[in-house]
Protein backbone atom coordinates (compact mmCIF):
# COMPACT_ATOMS: atom_id res chain seq x y z
CA UNK A 1 0.00 0.00 0.00
CA UNK A 2 1.15 3.82 -1.19
CA UNK A 3 -0.32 6.23 0.90
CA UNK A 4 -0.28 9.94 -1.70
CA UNK A 5 -0.80 13.07 0.20
CA UNK A 6 -2.68 15.84 -1.84
CA UNK A 7 -4.33 15.69 -5.46
CA UNK A 8 -2.82 18.36 -7.27
CA UNK A 9 -0.91 17.31 -10.41
CA UNK A 10 2.08 15.29 -8.83
CA UNK A 11 -0.31 13.58 -6.04
CA UNK A 12 -2.31 12.16 -9.37
CA UNK A 13 0.56 11.19 -10.99
CA UNK A 14 2.07 9.56 -8.18
CA UNK A 15 -0.75 7.92 -7.27
CA UNK A 16 -1.33 6.64 -11.36
CA UNK A 17 2.17 5.43 -11.77
CA UNK A 18 1.72 2.88 -8.66
CA UNK A 19 -2.21 2.04 -9.16
CA UNK A 20 -1.26 1.30 -13.41
CA UNK A 21 1.43 -0.90 -12.15
CA UNK A 22 -0.69 -3.16 -10.05
CA UNK A 23 -0.13 -1.40 -6.42
CA UNK A 24 -2.95 -0.31 -3.71
CA UNK A 25 -2.84 4.14 -3.07
CA UNK A 26 -5.01 5.82 -0.59
CA UNK A 27 -5.09 9.50 -1.89
CA UNK A 28 -6.09 11.79 0.65
CA UNK A 29 -7.32 15.22 -0.22
CA UNK A 30 -8.19 17.73 1.98
CA UNK A 31 -10.64 19.31 -0.81
CA UNK A 32 -13.43 20.19 -0.68
CA UNK A 33 -13.63 19.54 3.10
CA UNK A 34 -11.03 22.27 3.24
CA UNK A 35 -10.56 24.59 0.85
CA UNK A 36 -7.42 27.04 0.33
CA UNK A 37 -7.09 30.14 -0.59
CA UNK A 38 -6.46 29.64 -4.36
CA UNK A 39 -8.59 26.23 -4.91
CA UNK A 40 -12.59 26.81 -6.35
CA UNK A 41 -13.33 23.22 -6.48
CA UNK A 42 -12.63 19.77 -5.14
CA UNK A 43 -11.77 18.74 -8.18
CA UNK A 44 -8.20 16.83 -8.29
CA UNK A 45 -5.56 18.39 -10.67
CA UNK A 46 -7.31 21.78 -10.27
CA UNK A 47 -5.12 24.13 -12.64
CA UNK A 48 -5.05 27.44 -10.54
CA UNK A 49 -2.89 29.85 -12.05
CA UNK A 50 -2.26 29.20 -16.04
CA UNK A 51 -4.05 26.84 -17.95
CA UNK A 52 -1.06 26.20 -20.39
CA UNK A 53 1.32 23.09 -20.40
CA UNK A 54 4.53 24.15 -21.78
CA UNK A 55 5.60 24.16 -25.19
CA UNK A 56 4.08 21.19 -27.92
CA UNK A 57 7.74 21.16 -30.12
CA UNK A 58 9.77 17.97 -28.97
CA UNK A 59 12.75 19.60 -29.49
CA UNK A 60 12.90 22.05 -26.60
CA UNK A 61 13.66 21.07 -22.52
CA UNK A 62 10.08 20.98 -21.79
CA UNK A 63 9.16 18.86 -24.83
CA UNK A 64 11.64 16.72 -23.69
CA UNK A 65 10.45 16.24 -20.41
CA UNK A 66 7.12 15.49 -21.67
CA UNK A 67 8.26 13.37 -23.75
CA UNK A 68 10.05 11.47 -21.03
CA UNK A 69 7.09 11.71 -18.92
CA UNK A 70 4.79 9.53 -21.70
CA UNK A 71 7.27 6.68 -21.79
CA UNK A 72 6.63 6.37 -17.91
CA UNK A 73 3.02 6.83 -18.69
CA UNK A 74 1.81 10.26 -17.59
CA UNK A 75 -1.84 10.22 -17.22
CA UNK A 76 -2.06 13.62 -17.26
CA UNK A 77 -0.60 14.64 -20.35
CA UNK A 78 -2.96 12.25 -22.05
CA UNK A 79 -5.74 14.01 -19.96
CA UNK A 80 -4.36 17.08 -21.48
CA UNK A 81 -4.28 15.90 -25.53
CA UNK A 82 -8.09 15.42 -24.55
CA UNK A 83 -8.59 18.75 -23.20
CA UNK A 84 -6.95 20.88 -25.27
CA UNK A 85 -7.74 24.20 -26.27
CA UNK A 86 -5.60 26.43 -29.11
CA UNK A 87 -3.15 28.11 -27.48
CA UNK A 88 -0.50 28.19 -30.51
CA UNK A 89 2.56 26.79 -29.77
CA UNK A 90 1.67 25.80 -26.05
CA UNK A 91 -0.56 23.01 -25.20
CA UNK A 92 -3.38 25.14 -23.46
CA UNK A 93 -6.29 23.20 -21.42
CA UNK A 94 -10.05 23.80 -20.48
CA UNK A 95 -9.30 24.16 -16.52
CA UNK A 96 -12.26 22.72 -15.72
CA UNK A 97 -12.19 19.74 -18.54
CA UNK A 98 -8.92 19.11 -17.69
CA UNK A 99 -9.53 18.60 -13.99
CA UNK A 100 -12.84 16.75 -14.37
CA UNK A 101 -11.20 13.98 -16.31
CA UNK A 102 -8.52 13.58 -14.52
CA UNK A 103 -10.70 13.16 -11.10
CA UNK A 104 -13.15 10.81 -13.09
CA UNK A 105 -9.64 8.91 -14.22
CA UNK A 106 -8.56 8.24 -10.60
CA UNK A 107 -12.15 7.60 -9.08
CA UNK A 108 -12.96 4.79 -12.52
CA UNK A 109 -9.46 3.17 -10.94
CA UNK A 110 -9.95 0.00 -8.83
CA UNK A 111 -6.35 0.27 -7.18
CA UNK A 112 -7.33 3.70 -5.87
CA UNK A 113 -9.04 4.82 -2.75
CA UNK A 114 -9.74 8.92 -2.87
CA UNK A 115 -10.10 10.07 1.00
CA UNK A 116 -11.58 13.44 1.72
CA UNK A 117 -9.84 13.94 4.58
CA UNK A 118 -6.92 16.66 5.55
CA UNK A 119 -4.08 14.40 6.48
CA UNK A 120 -1.91 15.46 9.34
CA UNK A 121 1.24 14.36 11.36
CA UNK A 122 -1.20 11.77 13.62
CA UNK A 123 -1.86 10.06 10.32
CA UNK A 124 1.42 9.87 9.26
CA UNK A 125 2.64 6.93 11.88
CA UNK A 126 -0.11 4.95 10.96
CA UNK A 127 0.18 5.60 6.98
CA UNK A 128 3.66 4.13 7.51
CA UNK A 129 2.81 0.89 8.93
CA UNK A 130 1.14 -0.20 5.85
CA UNK A 131 3.66 1.27 3.12
CA UNK A 132 5.79 4.18 1.86
CA UNK A 133 4.00 7.79 1.69
CA UNK A 134 4.55 10.40 -0.54
CA UNK A 135 3.46 13.66 0.53
CA UNK A 136 2.75 16.05 -2.88
CA UNK A 137 0.63 18.78 -1.18
CA UNK A 138 1.99 21.66 -2.89
CA UNK A 139 2.43 25.22 -1.96
CA UNK A 140 -0.45 25.62 -0.12
CA UNK A 141 0.64 23.01 2.16
CA UNK A 142 -2.04 23.00 5.19
CA UNK A 143 -0.40 24.33 8.30
CA UNK A 144 -0.19 21.30 10.61
CA UNK A 145 1.83 19.26 8.20
CA UNK A 146 4.05 22.40 7.08
CA UNK A 147 4.86 22.36 10.60
CA UNK A 148 5.47 18.69 10.80
CA UNK A 149 8.12 19.08 7.44
CA UNK A 150 9.61 21.96 9.83
CA UNK A 151 10.60 20.20 12.71
CA UNK A 152 11.86 17.00 10.83
CA UNK A 153 13.63 19.18 8.11
CA UNK A 154 14.82 22.46 10.19
CA UNK A 155 13.34 25.34 10.45
CA UNK A 156 15.39 26.57 7.95
CA UNK A 157 15.10 24.08 5.46
CA UNK A 158 11.67 24.93 4.85
CA UNK A 159 10.71 28.32 3.33
CA UNK A 160 7.23 29.22 2.88
CA UNK A 161 7.82 32.30 -0.01
CA UNK A 162 9.23 32.56 -2.57
CA UNK A 163 11.75 35.78 -3.19
CA UNK A 164 14.31 35.04 -5.99
CA UNK A 165 16.39 36.56 -8.35
CA UNK A 166 16.37 35.93 -12.31
CA UNK A 167 18.40 33.58 -13.84
CA UNK A 168 20.25 33.63 -17.12
CA UNK A 169 22.21 31.13 -19.21
CA UNK A 170 25.86 31.10 -18.76
CA UNK A 171 26.56 30.73 -22.53
CA UNK A 172 24.51 33.70 -23.46
CA UNK A 173 26.37 36.54 -21.32
CA UNK A 174 28.83 38.75 -22.70
CA UNK A 175 32.00 38.05 -21.12
CA UNK A 176 33.87 40.89 -23.86
CA UNK A 177 32.18 43.40 -21.34
CA UNK A 178 31.71 41.31 -18.12
CA UNK A 179 34.32 40.30 -15.92
CA UNK A 180 35.12 37.92 -13.06
CA UNK A 181 36.45 39.06 -9.79
CA UNK A 182 35.42 39.13 -6.32
CA UNK A 183 35.11 42.37 -4.14
CA UNK A 184 38.72 43.45 -2.79
CA UNK A 185 39.75 39.76 -4.86
CA UNK A 186 38.86 38.06 -1.92
CA UNK A 187 37.20 34.37 -2.86
CA UNK A 188 38.93 34.46 -6.26
CA UNK A 189 36.17 34.93 -9.37
CA UNK A 190 33.57 33.42 -8.01
CA UNK A 191 31.81 36.39 -8.93
CA UNK A 192 30.73 38.24 -12.65
CA UNK A 193 29.99 41.33 -12.56
CA UNK A 194 28.41 43.31 -15.17
CA UNK A 195 29.73 47.29 -15.03
CA UNK A 196 27.65 50.61 -15.30
CA UNK A 197 28.62 53.78 -16.63
CA UNK A 198 26.87 56.29 -14.97
CA UNK A 199 24.41 57.24 -18.02
CA UNK A 200 23.58 53.11 -18.74
CA UNK A 201 22.94 52.86 -14.47
CA UNK A 202 20.44 56.03 -14.96
CA UNK A 203 18.54 54.30 -17.86
CA UNK A 204 17.99 51.09 -16.27
CA UNK A 205 17.03 52.50 -12.98
CA UNK A 206 14.27 54.74 -14.53
CA UNK A 207 13.04 51.50 -16.58
CA UNK A 208 12.77 49.63 -13.49
CA UNK A 209 10.80 52.30 -11.85
CA UNK A 210 8.62 52.36 -14.64
CA UNK A 211 8.29 49.05 -15.13
CA UNK A 212 4.54 47.14 -15.07
CA UNK A 213 4.33 45.18 -11.98
CA UNK A 214 2.98 41.74 -11.58
CA UNK A 215 -0.48 41.98 -9.40
CA UNK A 216 -0.39 39.97 -6.05
CA UNK A 217 -2.83 36.70 -6.51
CA UNK A 218 -5.99 37.51 -4.05
CA UNK A 219 -4.42 35.25 -1.26
CA UNK A 220 -1.20 36.84 -1.35
CA UNK A 221 -2.77 40.56 -0.87
CA UNK A 222 -5.07 39.22 2.11
CA UNK A 223 -1.85 38.73 3.69
CA UNK A 224 0.93 40.96 2.19
CA UNK A 225 1.37 42.41 6.06
CA UNK A 226 2.63 39.44 7.08
CA UNK A 227 4.93 38.40 4.51
CA UNK A 228 8.45 37.84 5.79
CA UNK A 229 10.21 38.65 2.44
CA UNK A 230 8.91 42.26 2.13
CA UNK A 231 11.27 43.20 4.86
CA UNK A 232 14.02 40.83 4.60
CA UNK A 233 14.15 40.72 0.79
CA UNK A 234 12.79 43.73 -0.63
CA UNK A 235 11.72 43.84 -4.35
CA UNK A 236 14.38 45.85 -6.28
CA UNK A 237 12.35 47.88 -7.57
CA UNK A 238 11.22 49.15 -4.73
CA UNK A 239 14.84 50.06 -3.60
CA UNK A 240 15.27 51.59 -7.04
CA UNK A 241 12.11 54.11 -5.87
CA UNK A 242 13.66 55.64 -3.10
CA UNK A 243 16.31 57.13 -5.41
CA UNK A 244 18.32 56.90 -8.18
CA UNK A 245 21.69 56.45 -6.48
CA UNK A 246 20.08 53.63 -3.25
CA UNK A 247 20.69 50.44 -5.93
CA UNK A 248 24.75 51.86 -6.52
CA UNK A 249 24.87 52.24 -2.80
CA UNK A 250 23.63 49.04 -1.96
CA UNK A 251 22.58 46.02 -3.87
CA UNK A 252 25.13 47.29 -6.60
CA UNK A 253 27.92 48.86 -4.95
CA UNK A 254 31.26 48.71 -7.36
CA UNK A 255 33.60 49.05 -4.67
CA UNK A 256 36.36 46.79 -4.64
CA UNK A 257 35.81 46.05 -8.35
CA UNK A 258 38.38 47.34 -11.24
CA UNK A 259 36.81 46.65 -14.84
CA UNK A 260 39.50 45.03 -17.28
CA UNK A 261 38.45 47.31 -19.85
CA UNK A 262 39.36 50.97 -18.61
CA UNK A 263 41.53 49.80 -15.15
CA UNK A 264 38.86 51.83 -12.77
CA UNK A 265 36.06 51.16 -10.71
CA UNK A 266 32.15 50.89 -12.65
CA UNK A 267 29.87 53.51 -11.56
CA UNK A 268 27.89 50.60 -10.04
CA UNK A 269 27.86 46.42 -10.91
CA UNK A 270 24.97 44.34 -10.99
CA UNK A 271 26.71 41.01 -9.60
CA UNK A 272 26.19 37.62 -11.34
CA UNK A 273 26.51 34.48 -8.75
CA UNK A 274 26.65 30.80 -9.76
CA UNK A 275 23.54 29.12 -9.45
CA UNK A 276 24.90 25.57 -9.93
CA UNK A 277 27.77 23.54 -9.79
CA UNK A 278 28.98 23.56 -13.37
CA UNK A 279 28.48 27.39 -13.51
CA UNK A 280 25.95 26.78 -16.80
CA UNK A 281 23.63 29.22 -14.86
CA UNK A 282 24.06 32.43 -13.04
CA UNK A 283 21.67 34.64 -11.04
CA UNK A 284 21.00 37.88 -10.66
CA UNK A 285 22.45 38.81 -7.10
CA UNK A 286 19.65 40.59 -4.99
CA UNK A 287 17.12 41.35 -8.20
CA UNK A 288 14.68 39.24 -6.74
CA UNK A 289 11.56 41.36 -8.04
CA UNK A 290 7.99 41.43 -8.94
CA UNK A 291 7.65 42.83 -12.16
CA UNK A 292 5.61 41.07 -15.09
CA UNK A 293 7.87 38.51 -16.94
CA UNK A 294 8.26 40.50 -20.81
CA UNK A 295 9.16 43.63 -18.17
CA UNK A 296 12.04 41.77 -16.83
CA UNK A 297 13.41 40.68 -20.00
CA UNK A 298 13.07 44.20 -21.40
CA UNK A 299 14.78 45.75 -18.22
CA UNK A 300 17.36 43.52 -17.62
CA UNK A 301 18.58 43.39 -20.83
CA UNK A 302 19.85 46.86 -20.58
CA UNK A 303 22.51 45.81 -18.26
CA UNK A 304 25.89 45.78 -19.63
CA UNK A 305 26.77 42.12 -21.01
CA UNK A 306 23.14 40.89 -20.35
CA UNK A 307 21.92 42.52 -23.68
CA UNK A 308 21.48 38.98 -25.58
CA UNK A 309 21.45 36.98 -22.18
CA UNK A 310 18.90 34.39 -22.49
CA UNK A 311 16.48 33.92 -18.80
CA UNK A 312 15.99 30.33 -17.68
CA UNK A 313 13.81 31.91 -15.15
CA UNK A 314 12.58 35.24 -14.10
CA UNK A 315 12.75 36.78 -10.76
CA UNK A 316 9.29 35.68 -8.80
CA UNK A 317 8.16 36.80 -4.94
CA UNK A 318 4.85 35.00 -4.21
CA UNK A 319 3.51 32.86 -1.69
CA UNK A 320 5.22 28.77 -2.03
CA UNK A 321 6.30 25.85 -0.04
CA UNK A 322 8.94 23.99 -0.35
CA UNK A 323 11.92 22.68 1.43
CA UNK A 324 16.18 22.84 0.90
CA UNK A 325 16.27 19.83 -1.13
CA UNK A 326 19.92 19.25 -1.17
CA UNK A 327 20.03 19.01 2.78
CA UNK A 328 16.67 17.52 3.90
CA UNK A 329 16.02 14.59 0.33
CA UNK A 330 18.05 11.71 -1.65
CA UNK A 331 16.21 10.91 -4.36
CA UNK A 332 13.10 12.16 -3.06
CA UNK A 333 12.82 10.55 0.37
CA UNK A 334 13.42 12.55 3.57
CA UNK A 335 16.87 11.58 5.07
CA UNK A 336 15.31 11.94 8.46
CA UNK A 337 11.99 9.94 7.67
CA UNK A 338 12.86 6.46 6.06
CA UNK A 339 9.36 5.72 3.99
CA UNK A 340 8.49 9.33 3.23
CA UNK A 341 9.03 10.72 0.15
CA UNK A 342 8.46 14.46 -1.53
CA UNK A 343 7.10 14.90 -4.88
CA UNK A 344 5.76 17.80 -7.19
CA UNK A 345 6.55 21.94 -6.47
CA UNK A 346 6.95 21.12 -2.69
CA UNK A 347 10.97 19.62 -3.73
CA UNK A 348 11.74 22.37 -5.83
CA UNK A 349 10.98 22.21 -9.27
CA UNK A 350 8.97 24.56 -10.75
CA UNK A 351 6.02 24.42 -13.11
CA UNK A 352 3.60 22.60 -13.59
CA UNK A 353 4.71 19.85 -16.23
CA UNK A 354 8.01 19.87 -13.43
CA UNK A 355 5.59 19.12 -10.71
CA UNK A 356 3.70 16.36 -12.80
CA UNK A 357 6.90 14.67 -13.73
CA UNK A 358 8.61 14.43 -10.35
CA UNK A 359 4.96 12.75 -8.89
CA UNK A 360 5.71 10.00 -11.65
CA UNK A 361 9.16 9.45 -10.67
CA UNK A 362 8.29 9.61 -6.75
CA UNK A 363 5.34 6.67 -7.51
CA UNK A 364 8.15 4.62 -9.43
CA UNK A 365 10.58 4.79 -6.33
CA UNK A 366 8.50 4.68 -3.36
CA UNK A 367 6.93 1.78 -5.10
CA UNK A 368 10.15 0.00 -5.86
CA UNK A 369 9.66 -0.30 -9.36
CA UNK A 370 13.00 1.41 -10.72
CA UNK A 371 16.14 0.92 -8.95
CA UNK A 372 17.82 3.84 -10.29
CA UNK A 373 17.11 7.10 -11.58
CA UNK A 374 17.55 8.12 -15.11
CA UNK A 375 20.76 9.59 -15.97
CA UNK A 376 22.05 12.94 -15.56
CA UNK A 377 21.84 14.16 -19.21
CA UNK A 378 18.12 13.25 -19.70
CA UNK A 379 15.23 15.91 -18.79
CA UNK A 380 14.49 14.19 -15.46
CA UNK A 381 18.23 13.76 -14.42
CA UNK A 382 18.64 17.30 -14.70
CA UNK A 383 15.89 18.22 -12.45
CA UNK A 384 17.13 15.28 -10.16
CA UNK A 385 20.39 17.51 -10.23
CA UNK A 386 18.98 20.43 -9.68
CA UNK A 387 17.20 19.66 -5.98
CA UNK A 388 20.58 17.36 -5.57
CA UNK A 389 23.32 20.44 -5.98
CA UNK A 390 24.70 22.03 -2.72
CA UNK A 391 26.18 24.35 -4.62
CA UNK A 392 26.46 27.67 -1.82
CA UNK A 393 23.23 29.58 -2.64
CA UNK A 394 19.99 29.91 -1.58
CA UNK A 395 18.40 27.04 -2.98
CA UNK A 396 15.31 28.22 -5.09
CA UNK A 397 12.95 26.07 -7.63
CA UNK A 398 13.43 25.54 -11.02
CA UNK A 399 12.10 24.58 -13.86
CA UNK A 400 13.92 22.58 -16.89
CA UNK A 401 15.53 24.63 -19.23
CA UNK A 402 18.72 24.42 -21.45
CA UNK A 403 21.30 25.46 -18.74
CA UNK A 404 20.30 23.01 -16.15
CA UNK A 405 21.00 20.03 -19.33
CA UNK A 406 24.66 19.40 -19.01
CA UNK A 407 26.99 20.58 -21.50
CA UNK A 408 28.18 18.01 -24.16
CA UNK A 409 31.98 17.08 -24.07
CA UNK A 410 33.76 18.96 -26.30
CA UNK A 411 31.28 22.28 -26.14
CA UNK A 412 30.61 23.35 -30.00
CA UNK A 413 30.25 27.13 -30.16
CA UNK A 414 27.15 27.17 -31.90
CA UNK A 415 24.54 26.99 -29.37
CA UNK A 416 22.08 25.26 -32.23
CA UNK A 417 24.26 22.42 -32.44
CA UNK A 418 24.98 22.13 -28.58
CA UNK A 419 21.22 22.08 -27.66
CA UNK A 420 20.77 19.39 -30.70
CA UNK A 421 23.66 17.26 -28.98
CA UNK A 422 22.07 17.92 -25.98
CA UNK A 423 18.45 16.69 -26.86
CA UNK A 424 20.22 13.35 -28.98
CA UNK A 425 21.94 12.60 -26.14
CA UNK A 426 19.00 12.94 -23.58
CA UNK A 427 16.86 10.78 -25.91
CA UNK A 428 19.33 7.98 -26.68
CA UNK A 429 20.58 7.68 -22.62
CA UNK A 430 17.01 7.80 -21.01
CA UNK A 431 16.17 5.04 -23.56
CA UNK A 432 18.86 3.17 -22.50
CA UNK A 433 17.85 3.55 -19.41
CA UNK A 434 14.22 2.05 -20.16
CA UNK A 435 15.67 -0.50 -21.96
CA UNK A 436 18.24 -2.00 -19.63
CA UNK A 437 16.61 -2.53 -16.36
CA UNK A 438 15.75 0.84 -15.03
Amino acid sequence: MITVVGGGLAGVEAAWSVARRGKQVRLYEMRPATMTPAHKTGLLAELVCSNSLKTKSPDTPGGLLKAEMASLGSMLLQVAEECAVPGGEALAVDRTLFAEAATKQIASCPNIERIDKEFGPGDLELALKDGPVIIATGPLTSKNLAQWLMQVSGQENLRFYDAVSPVVDASTVDRAIVFGQSRYDKGGDDYLNCPFEKDSYLAFVKALVEAERAPLHDFEEEQRSKIPYFAGCMPIEAIAEKGERSLAFGNFKPVGLTDPRTGRRPYAALQLRPENKERTLYSLVACQNRLKWGEQKRVFQMVPGLENAEFVRFGVIHRNTYVDSPKVLRDLQLQNVPGVYLAGQITGVEGYVESAAIGILAGLLAGGFIQSTPPRTTAYGSLLAHLADDTDRQFAPMNINWGILPDPDPVPRDKGVKRQMKLDRARQDFQSWLTNGQ
